[in-house]
């Protein structure tokens, strides 16, 4: 069974561990930019995402694709600030149709947000999003960053990656 990786970055977190993912899996990584993208070659997918502003960024890319990609399996990395929570199942679940939720496995992994690389519009939006903030440890993520991209996190990605290529490998044959 053939499989790829397709992404959507932001700050290159999602890039990051895309890549991982690639180099540990031997899966082909594309950038859903890339204009080679071609979700309907492969049997599985692996879709990752940056989560910016509560939406995934491969939202727009999902869709357009939908006719490709809704009958085949699925996991979805989504890369956020936020740990997994029911707060971001719901953002995931906005993000995304339904018909691709069904057939799709996601794990959570943090990311990484360095505010003096963000734009100023943005460094104006975490401030004031870090201090409308009751959590006072993200409000200081907010405000200072923060940067948790563990290569180690990718593990149940991969174990997902093995049980999708076994679950449609061949059968050995008798001698």
């Amino acid at each position: 069974m053939s499989g790829a990786i397709f992404f959507s970055t932001k700050h290159g977190s999602t890039a990051e561990y895309a890549n991982w993912i690639g180099e540990a899996s031997g899966l082909p990584v594309f950038d859903v930019n890339d204009t080679n993208a071609d979700p309907s070659k492969y049997d599985f997918l692996v879709l990752g995402s940056a989560l910016i502003f509560y939406k995934l960024t491969i939202r727009r890319w999902a869709k357009a694709n939908l006719a490709d990609i809704a009958h085949k399996s699925k996991i979805l990395f989504s890369v956020s600030g936020a740990g997994d929570s029911p707060k971001l199942q719901r953002w995931v679940a906005a993000s995304l149709p339904e018909k691709l939720l069904s057939k799709m496995d996601h794990v959570a992994l943090r990311g990484r947000m360095d505010p003096k690389k963000l734009n100023w519009a943005l460094r104006l939006i975490m401030r004031i999003g870090a201090f409308l903030n009751p959590d006072p440890r993200a409000s200081k993520e907010e405000r200072v960053g923060f940067d948790y991209v563990d290569r180690s996190s990718i593990e149940p990605i991969l174990k997902m990656i093995e049980q999708h290529q076994s679950k449609f490998a061949p059968a050995d044959m008798p001698n």
